[in-house]
Formats: structure tokens, sequence, C-alpha cells
């Protein structure tokens, strides 16, 4: 669900940037017809999601999250992370980040028909109500909460999870910013061995 870190660490090659948004999109084995450049971009999205898993700044900001979301609380970090990211865009990048997103919509548009079907409401969707940019702002985290709480097929407290960023938010700060360095050398030795 942090689509826009693991845009931002799968660098400048668009396949790993395209490959790594939709990562969450493309479930277990990777769908034959789907090009190696691509499939290379999902492989990253995977092997950084493990990373995350086990980093202790990640496990710090889980152990953050409140008893009642806790069972959620791999899926509301990345979206918090997401938050820290666009909020403070500049920190990380030299690029405009409502640029830097109309650059990713548009590389994952032009490989749209590599991609499986299943994927291609989402990625409209994503590009059609700028999902990367509204990450930026608590409302956006909101939103994409409401909506992914809507989505499950089981009664979730995923709504209204921003409560538990705004109780905690300098120490997820402090969280992100020790788990991104740390991730963006993680991806350069993995870029580095594949």
């Amino acid at each position: 669900m942090n689509f826009l870190a693991h845009a931002l660490l799968a660098g400048d090659a668009p396949a790993l940037v395209v490959g790594g948004v939709v990562g969450d999109w493309i479930k277990g084995p990777l769908p034959a017809g789907l090009p190696e450049d691509l499939a290379r971009g999902v492989a990253l999205h995977r092997a950084i999601d493990v990373f995350a898993e086990t980093h202790p700044a990640f496990c710090a900001s889980r152990a953050r999250m409140s008893a009642g979301r806790r069972r959620y609380a791999g899926v509301l970090v990345d979206i918090f992370y997401d938050h820290l990211l666009a909020r403070d865009w500049a920190r990380y990048s030299a690029d405009d980040l409502g640029g830097y997103c109309a650059v990713v919509y548009r590389q994952i548009a032009e490989r749209r028909h590599h991609l499986p079907a299943s994927s291609h409401h989402a990625i409209d969707l994503m590009a059609s109500e700028d999902w990367l940019q509204s990450y930026g702002g608590l409302e956006g985290i909101a939103d994409v909460l409401a909506r992914m709480s809507r989505r499950a097929r089981q009664p979730n407290p995923l709504a209204g999870g921003e409560a538990d960023f705004v109780a905690a938010a300098e120490g997820f700060e402090r969280d992100f910013r020790a788990w991104l360095p740390d991730a963006q050398r993680f991806v350069a030795d993995w870029l580095s061995t594949r």
C-alpha cells in the first residue's frame, strides 16, 4: 500500500517503478507473459516488503498502533510512511511531488497492457484520484483508509486509523527517518546482485 515509497525506492528505471507500484496487485507466482523487466520490479517490491517487516524501525512503528488496530499494523504503517514521504517530499527528492507523481502515472499507463487485467481498475483510479500526492495530507490517508475498510471482505478497524498516526506522530516520523535510508541501501544492494 506504500506506493509512493516503492516508487521512490525503485529509482529511475521506469520498469522498476511500475513493477514496484503495482506489486501489491500481483499476488502469488508472477503471471505468464509478464515482461522480465516488470517482473524484476515486482520482485523488488516483494523484497522491500520483506525487508520492511523485519526492520527495527518498522517494527517499532507497528508497536505504536493501538491494540484494536494491531492486526492491521503493517498496512497502516505502510500508509503512514507514504504520508510522511509525501508530506516531507522536498527532504527526499529534488523533484516537485506533483511532477514526479505525473511521471509515475504516465509510466504505469505506458505499461498497462503488460499488467494483469485484475490490476487495471485500481491503477486507473490511482491516477485519476492522484493517490500518490493525496497521501501528503491527513485527509488523504483518512480517505484511503476508509476506502480500504469498505473494500475488505471482513469487518475491520482501518477507517479512522489516522487517529493512531496523530497519537504518535513524532514516533512514526522518527521511525520512518531511520527506516528510509536503510531501505535505500537495501535496494542498492539488491539491485547490484540481481
